[in-house]
């Protein structure tokens, strides 16, 4: 059997949800990002061990992959 967690603990973990969720509803407000929270919390999730900037996180823009490199080509011309 588990031992039942302590009231500190599960207030603790509640305090600390409510903190995240701020911070993650705060960046979206300053930020005016379109996403929901939940995909930013995702993208977050994603990168978390990762040193970025977070407009280059959140940037709309993808990164296109040059066609003309001779890598990716399979039949040379």
């Amino acid at each position: 059997m588990r031992p039942e967690p302590s009231m500190n603990a599960v207030r603790t973990q509640l305090w600390i949800a409510l903190c995240a969720y701020l911070l993650v509803a705060f960046t979206k407000f300053q930020s005016r990002l379109g996403q929901s929270i939940l995909q930013i919390l995702r993208l977050l999730q994603l990168n978390l061990f990762e040193r970025r900037d977070l407009d280059e996180l959140f940037c709309q823009e993808k990164q296109k992959i040059p066609l003309n490199n001779n890598q990716l080509s399979l039949f040379q011309s």
